[in-house]
């Protein structure tokens, strides 16, 4: 018998030796692959931002809650998680790049996963590491992550949806993020939205938040969604997280196609400097806890107001975002009208809204209308010189292929001097017609994409 013990006690040894060694190597990798916490530098809030974030309503089904988890940044919340109420209807728009991240594929999947019977579902957000173009481990901290957040929840995996924003490559210190969730499950509360809308910031300088309370069948329906976006914004789907969250009742059939009806004039709506992220997410939640009735016509005057509802919160977080540009100072609509198409329309107001030299002439408060019709030129979209006509707010400033008679330059350049601006692009050719929303490029701008990493 005390050979047996000894023999036991030999093997015990040995395994707790080979653990320790794991554990060891496990901190080792971590040091090598986790560069330690940055200290947060100051910053100056956009002179766009709203005054205050909005007073929003609290939504019966949702829970928030915040921690400091240390991914990047020291001494600011980094990580925020959102749990639903079981029965909740989850809809998403996703970017469209080809080097997606590893969390944007996990939840386009589980999108696809037909929901168990009455399971409530989670949404966890981490700033400051993108989890983008880190290969098999990528996943491997999406799995994790989400699983640790399944098991403390007491929901199936498949029912917790991840995001990661902030620097490409780097591999994501999920340990610290599985580190934070009984923390996080610890202060869920359903009044935490806007501490959630500030732990998903990287290079925004305010939290966004938007809401809106829509009168349905025998009861009002809440909606209220936060965002983050600073840069790297542009369509498809424009690089952003945003989450949005309803008491209504819906089908996820119904939410997902009144979701993706709305994001070319919202979301794909807008740019800041042409470039799109790897990470982009568009997550709707409906909890189903309203007291007014299903929307189950498409066609009802209810789901209709619902819609327009939704619409307004995507639309007012979209303009946040561009007025949270990197360095930005002006908020900009290029509005162009009478396109031969849809398409042409699109195509020109996208080039007048990312040239470089319109943004900079913009930044300046000059009233170079000159580099709008060069963007107008390079757009690829059917355009003639003498039907084409340019103005900035109500001042026409050039139609009929010349600068018009009365063109003054002291007005063009005093209307500069706002804070919102309006180009219009009449082309004349047509019917079609659309707006986008973009600022100005300062060198604000290359100031903080200089030393991005760092």
């Amino acid at each position: 018998m005390a050979k047996k013990k000894s023999k036991d006690d030999k093997e015990l040894k040995t395994k707790v030796k080979k653990l320790r060694a794991k554990v060891k190597a496990l901190k080792s990798d971590l040091a090598t692959s986790a560069p330690a916490p940055i200290k947060t530098k100051a910053v100056t809030v956009s002179p766009l931002a709203p005054e205050a974030f909005p007073a929003m309503p609290q939504i019966a089904g949702v829970e928030f809650a915040s921690a400091a988890a240390g991914v990047k940044y020291a001494g600011r919340t980094d990580v925020m998680l959102a749990k639903v109420a079981p029965g909740s209807s989850i809809a998403g728009v996703f970017t469209t790049s080809s080097t997606r991240a590893a969390c944007v594929l996990d939840c386009q999947e589980k999108l696809k996963i037909r929901v168990p019977q009455g399971a409530g579902a989670a949404i966890i957000v981490n700033s400051g590491n993108a989890n983008a173009f880190t290969g098999k481990l990528g996943q491997k901290a999406v799995d994790l992550v989400t699983e640790g957040v399944a098991k403390a929840l007491d929901l199936p995996a498949s029912r917790v949806f991840s995001s990661s924003t902030g620097v490409i490559g780097e591999p994501l210190p999920y340990e610290k993020i599985i580190l934070a969730i009984d923390t996080l499950a610890e202060r869920l509360s359903p009044a935490g939205i806007e501490d959630a809308a500030r732990a998903i910031m990287t290079t925004d300088t305010y939290p966004k938040g938007a809401c809106a309370t829509v009168q349905g069948e025998g009861g009002e329906i809440k909606i209220a969604g936060i965002a983050k976006g600073s840069g790297m914004i542009a369509p498809n789907m424009a690089t952003m997280l945003v989450y949005i969250f309803t008491d209504a009742k819906i089908t996820p059939a119904r939410l997902q196609r009144m979701l993706s009806r709305q994001v070319e004039d919202t979301f794909n709506a807008i740019t800041v400097d042409s470039d799109t992220s790897t990470s982009d997410a568009l997550i709707v939640a409906a909890t189903g806890q309203s007291e007014a009735a299903e929307i189950s016509d498409l066609r009802s005057q209810v789901a209709k107001d619902f819609e327009a509802g939704l619409r307004a919160v995507m639309m007012d977080l979209a303009h946040q975002v561009v007025k949270d540009g990197e360095g930005a100072t002006k908020f900009v609509e290029i509005r162009v009208t009478r396109a031969a198409s849809a398409e042409d329309a699109h195509k020109v107001a996208m080039a007048v809204a990312n040239s470089p030299l319109v943004k900079t002439a913009i930044a300046g408060e000059d009233a170079n209308w000159g580099r709008v019709v060069a963007a107008i030129g390079k757009s690829g979209a059917k355009a003639d010189r003498d039907k084409l006509t340019i103005s900035f707010g109500h001042m026409v400033l050039a139609e009929k292929g010349w600068r018009v008679p009365d063109y003054s330059e002291e007005k063009a350049s005093a209307y500069m001097k706002n804070p919102e601006l309006v180009i219009g692009v009449d082309l004349g050719l047509g019917r079609a017609s659309k707006s986008v929303w973009t600022c100005d490029l300062t060198h604000r701008y290359i100031d903080i994409n200089a030393d991005y990493r760092s």
